[in-house]
């Protein structure tokens, strides 16, 4: 609960107009405390009617692997996300602030989609699979049918325009006085 006032103080401090959070993965390393961290940042975005976008791991990696220009396949680690973090922006950081940076630059990239700034003939070929993609099955029992894999389908499920509601939706029917 800690961490979700925190979270709430920076966003206020700072009046950021957009996110983007990398989810965590289940059976993974301290699974449960990185979901509950993970459902905490969620409800102190909500509750600050902030716009997020939400990126899995694998997402975040093939994203560095094209700034690094790593071949298809290749298994990011660690010292890559730093190195494609450090080949955008010259500042010293760990792992862990090359992941945030790098979630970060992904989401902004989204964001400038959606908002119509960047045009889809702007996107890299990772951004257009993971933001447009829409596959239509051509044989077997799914033949015909039609999903919608890009981000930019999946408004509440894979991003939320949080902005959007209410004072009485976020607080759930709450005052600011309660």
């Amino acid at each position: 609960m800690f961490m979700r006032e925190s979270l709430r103080a920076v966003i206020q401090e700072h009046k950021p107009d957009r996110v983007g959070v990398e989810y965590p993965i289940m059976n993974a390393m301290y699974s449960e405390g990185m979901w509950g961290l993970f459902l905490y940042s969620c409800e102190a975005l909500r509750a600050e009617g902030m716009d997020v976008v939400f990126w899995s791991p694998l997402q975040v990696k093939a994203h560095a692997r094209d700034t690094l220009d790593r071949p298809k396949g290749w298994k990011m680690d660690k010292i890559d996300m730093v190195e494609a973090a450090k080949a955008d922006c010259a500042a010293r950081m760990n792992h862990n602030e090359a992941d945030a940076y790098l979630v970060a630059v992904l989401a902004a990239r989204f964001w400038e989609f959606h908002s119509g700034i960047l045009e889809e003939g702007g996107l890299t070929e990772t951004e257009s699979k993971y933001f447009t993609k829409v596959h239509t099955f051509t044989r077997g029992k799914k033949a015909g049918k039609t999903i919608k894999k890009g981000v930019i389908h999946r408004e509440s499920d894979r991003f939320f325009m949080w902005s959007q509601l209410r004072d009485e939706e976020i607080n759930d029917g709450k005052s600011e006085k309660e």
